[in-house]
């Protein structure tokens, strides 16, 4: 199947600061993928080239198997919600909306109705009156009931409370499965995704250093706890992303096989990582030339 999203070697500059370098990735159809990394890493850069909004330096770019900027035919496909949406300063509630009635070809007004009921938006208010809540609330149901083939949340829930973001991951994750599309989620909040991520990927100073499926990653990554000899002949063909000294004891964090049975016999503890802890792991220890395959 071809990939909706194809990048290679792809580099921005602006002025002296690389704020991609080098990157290269696929967004398969139908998949929910995390773009994770710290601030500044080059996230939103990213995600405005994929929608036309920034010019790449160098490399290539086929987004439905061309260029999206200024392709109104693969434009269309896409929605683009960030954190920072700015809308006109007329605009009420009920404007936005119906923009998006007239913009997005696969708009649900029926689910978009729903959407506005559950997070308790008022339609007559204009935008600039809203809370920071409801102004999340608004982007949250522009690019659900949009159903683009391809939408970016560029951690637009920020200004959600608990209760409204797990409406919102409850929202998508159901329409998603009777309406599977192309889903990139960017966000902080890594653990309150992680279960809806399928694919990570993890950009760190301009670079993609990890690119794979969750669930691959689940079963990849654990943390040892025991003496220092046993931790270090368990770990001997692992990738080792940390390791701290708990006075006698050893702990490290590895990605690669780790046989149980040699762990128990040995005394040492295993223990899962989440995706918040390897994020933070793999981050604090890469090198700028370093890619994490």
């Amino acid at each position: 199947m071809t990939p909706v999203v194809r990048v290679s070697g792809l580099t921005k500059r602006f002025g002296p600061v690389t704020a991609l370098d080098g990157v290269s990735f696929e967004l398969e159809r139908n998949g929910i993928y995390g773009l994770l990394g710290r601030n500044g890493a080059g996230k939103t850069t990213l995600m405005q080239i994929l929608t036309g909004q920034q010019i790449a330096t160098a490399g290539t770019i086929e987004v439905f198997g061309a260029h999206p900027y200024e392709h109104e035919p693969v434009l269309r496909q896409i929605c683009f919600v960030k954190e920072s949406q700015r809308y006109p300063d007329s605009f009420r509630v009920r404007d936005a909306l119906y923009a998006g009635r007239l913009l997005f070809p696969g708009w649900d007004e029926a689910f978009a109705r729903r959407l506005v009921s559950d997070f308790a938006l008022p339609e007559r208010r204009e935008i600039k009156k809203l809370s920071r809540g409801m102004l999340s609330a608004l982007g949250v149901i522009l690019g659900l009931a949009s159903r683009a083939p391809l939408t970016f949340f560029d951690e637009p829930y920020l200004g959600l409370d608990a209760v409204s973001r797990q409406l919102f991951y409850d929202r998508l994750l159901a329409d998603y499965a009777e309406f599977p599309r192309t889903v990139v989620l960017s966000t902080h909040l890594i653990d309150e995704v992680s279960d809806l991520i399928e694919h990570v990927l993890l950009i760190e100073r301009g670079r993609i250093v990890l690119d794979e499926r969750a669930e691959t990653l689940r079963g990849q990554v654990v943390t040892l706890t025991g003496p220092a000899n046993a931790v270090d002949a368990l770990t001997a063909n692992a990738d080792e992303l940390h390791r701290e000294h708990l006075g006698p004891l050893t702990r490290a964090t590895v990605r690669g096989p780790v046989e149980p049975g040699r762990a128990r016999a040995a005394g040492v503890e295993l223990q899962p990582v989440s995706l918040q802890q390897l994020v933070v792991r793999i981050t604090t220890r890469v090198d700028p030339k370093e890619h994490v395959s």
